[in-house]
């Protein structure tokens, strides 16, 4: 006998390993992986110093002349929902204001309408292809909120959802209650009453039921104001639901002020963040999550301010924004054109903005995100050579094998 550890799967021939971590790409290596972790990232020649070795039950994936990264993460989406927009859709194309069809109740109250009267179990069928979506771009863990049911009930029903998903399917999911999304029609007359009730008894029954990692609110005008979303991120942070906050999306409103200052995992958007808000998310260790797509799809020329931020010192992440009305798309991958062409970002950057930092912005880092021995092997392996030529070459099906702790989950 050897003395040898045998290694469950293997990874060879790589081009470029991409690792997402301080080491930076590495040439030639080779990802050995036993018992659902990494146990070995290195030179190929290396393997039996290191204790290990590949036998005729190892599972050896040839990568020759490709790209192998960490298992993408998709850190904000939407894609528990009922009905579609895309009549909707065409009529913003043909330059009907947003407003006006919210006004005519279109908008998030359609999905309200459609989402409320699906059972759960319809939700959790149609929300099952966009997860498999997301897994062909290579997504291993993503984030899904709340937000379309908009009472107790609808809300509840939809993070059960959630939570039915993430036992069946390969992608780790990540609930988050987002109840304040906008204040439904049949509340609007008594705002008050109504944040009241998502405070004193939303956010209690949703702790207690265990279906959420995070509370997030909509601080915008038309949706909830400053006051109102600390009153409901407060509540939430009491209960044990980390804040996030979609912030300054449509005008500079002091959303991502107001998510340093409740000490938000993330800030979601950020298109119109002020300076002073850029400096007080860095303070706070707050990650920006950009969402190119839904500029791109709402037709406008809105961008967040990704080099600013960074060079403010505050972690970016990129996600989809996968959701029925201003950003239908599962494609990851194409987030990281959209961050190189209209965000200013370079290639080395969008990339770690859905691995590393991603993980980040869904208090994921110590699981998620990088290649690192000891760590799940969540890995996605790209037919395309380098880092580099991924965001470039955008809109084809560059995935080969997507692994989820150590086991072949799509590319079979």
């Amino acid at each position: 006998m050897s003395g040898l550890r045998p290694l469950d799967l293997l990874v060879r021939g790589a081009r470029e390993v991409f690792t997402s971590t301080a080491a930076g790409p590495l040439d030639g290596a080779v990802v050995g992986v036993r018992q659902g972790v990494i146990a070995y990232l290195g030179d190929p020649r290396g393997l039996g110093a290191a204790g290990f070795e590949a036998t005729a039950a190892t599972r050896t994936l040839d990568a020759t002349g490709m790209l192998v990264t960490p298992g993408l993460v998709d850190p904000h989406t939407h894609l528990v929902f009922a009905g579609d927009r895309a009549e909707e859709y065409g009529r913003r194309a043909a330059g009907v204001p947003y407003l006006q069809i919210a006004a005519e109740g279109g908008g998030i109250a359609a999905t309200m309408r459609a989402t409320r009267e699906a059972a759960e179990d319809a939700l959790v069928a149609a929300a099952r292809p966009r997860l498999d979506a997301l897994l062909r771009c290579g997504v291993t863990t993503a984030e899904v909120k709340s937000g379309y049911g908009l009472t107790l009930e609808a809300e509840l029903k939809m993070l059960r959802a959630v939570r039915a998903l993430d036992a069946a399917h390969p992608i780790d999911l990540v609930g988050t209650f987002l109840g304040a999304h906008t204040v439904p029609p049949e509340r609007r007359a008594d705002r008050a009453a109504h944040v009241a009730e998502i405070v004193e008894a939303w956010i209690p029954a949703v702790a207690d039921a265990g279906l959420a990692a995070f509370c997030d609110v909509f601080v915008e005008t038309g949706a909830f104001t400053i006051a109102e979303g600390e009153a409901v991120l407060r509540a939430g942070l009491a209960h044990g639901l980390r804040p996030k906050v979609h912030a300054d999306q449509l005008s500079p409103g002091g959303g991502a002020e107001l998510a340093a200052r409740v000490g938000a995992v993330s800030a979601d958007h950020l298109e119109h963040v002020s300076d002073a808000g850029v400096a007080a998310l860095a303070e706070a260790g707050t990650v920006a999550v950009l969402l190119p797509g839904a500029a791109l799809f709402l037709g406008v020329d809105d961008r967040a301010p990704a080099r600013r931020l960074i060079e403010g010192g505050v972690r970016v992440a990129l996600s989809t924004d996968c959701n029925p009305g201003t950003c239908m798309t599962e494609n990851l991958l194409l987030m990281l054109t959209l961050g190189m062409s209209r965000l200013g970002l370079g290639a080395r950057e969008v990339l770690e903005a859905v691995t590393v930092h991603a993980a980040a912005a869904l208090g994921r880092a110590d699981v998620a995100g990088t290649l690192e021995v000891g760590r799940p092997a969540d890995v996605a392996i790209f037919a395309t050579p380098t880092h580099h030529h991924l965001p470039y070459h955008f809109g084809g099906d560059p995935t080969r094998w997507v692994i989820k702790g150590g086991r072949v989950v799509y590319g079979d």
